[in-house]
């Protein structure tokens, strides 16, 4: 854990903690999940939860997500986060625990862990990136890949007609009695980040206030699963993933904001 000393004009020296490892991050240029980790990890450093946090990474490019963040994170099965962040928030219930989280991975998979630990409204906070695809395993078809979108599974785009229409899942779990705050994001733009940081520690506050479930969507670009640059994803992403996941809360203080 890097420590980094700050001199006060006062000569009082306190120090500030960079809760991001030193290990380069190995994601692919572009990709959302960088500033991601980043944002989870100063909420957590300006909370001073550090002592108090603990994390649970899947199967999927959030896997890496312990090589990066310098807090203790334990890996569940794939899909099967939100169970473990279950379990370990009621046997430690004073803890801060999140999960962090794929669309495949949480939208496939784990649906059923996902909308039962939602509906039962454990005082954990999800955090689900989607990029419409499965990025680690070869770009194939996720539950949130958009009509028309083509991936190694859908070479000629998604048919709704067979293969059905992508899962809005962060609208159908705002929809759960148990779900205090549900909110879908995104890290494109320094003022999206902004956002997005903001979303974050109002989750980590309504854990501190034991609450219930805290749900952010990021929605994010996979430049490489999409066959395009990052200037291109992010355009694509806004003009595409946008309209079909709209930014913004749907739900505040148990209460729903917007139509699901």
């Amino acid at each position: 854990m890097e420590v980094i000393d700050i001199i006060k004009p006062e000569n009082q020296v306190f120090s500030k903690t960079c809760l991001m490892t030193d290990a380069t991050l190995s994601y692919c240029p572009g990709c959302g999940h960088g500033t991601a980790h980043n944002l989870v990890m100063e909420v957590i450093d300006e909370l001073g939860i550090v002592e108090d946090t603990i994390g649970v990474a899947p199967v999927g490019c959030s896997v890496l997500a312990y090589d990066f963040m310098n807090v203790d994170i334990t890996q569940a099965a794939h899909g099967r986060a939100p169970a473990l962040a279950t379990a370990i928030s009621r046997t430690w219930p004073n803890k801060y625990i999140f999960t962090y989280q794929g669309d495949g991975d949480l939208a496939a998979i784990g649906t059923a862990e996902t909308i039962h630990a939602c509906n039962r409204g454990e005082n954990i906070v999800i955090i689900f990136v989607n990029n419409g695809i499965y990025g680690m395993t070869g770009g194939q078809m996720a539950p949130t890949t958009l009509p028309g979108m083509r991936t190694s599974t859908s070479p000629h785009g998604r048919e709704i007609e067979t293969m059905g229409s992508p899962l809005k899942i962060t609208e159908l779990i705002a929809n759960l009695p148990g779900t205090y705050y549900v909110t879908r994001q995104s890290v494109h733009t320094h003022k999206h980040v902004r956002k997005a940081k903001k979303a974050i520690k109002n989750a980590f506050n309504n854990t501190r206030l034991k609450k219930g479930l805290s749900f952010i969507e990021i929605v994010s670009n996979c430049n490489s699963g999409w066959k395009m640059n990052p200037n291109e994803s992010n355009n694509w992403m806004e003009e595409n993933m946008f309209p079909y996941f709209p930014l913004g809360d749907i739900k505040v203080k148990g209460k729903l904001k917007q139509k699901s």
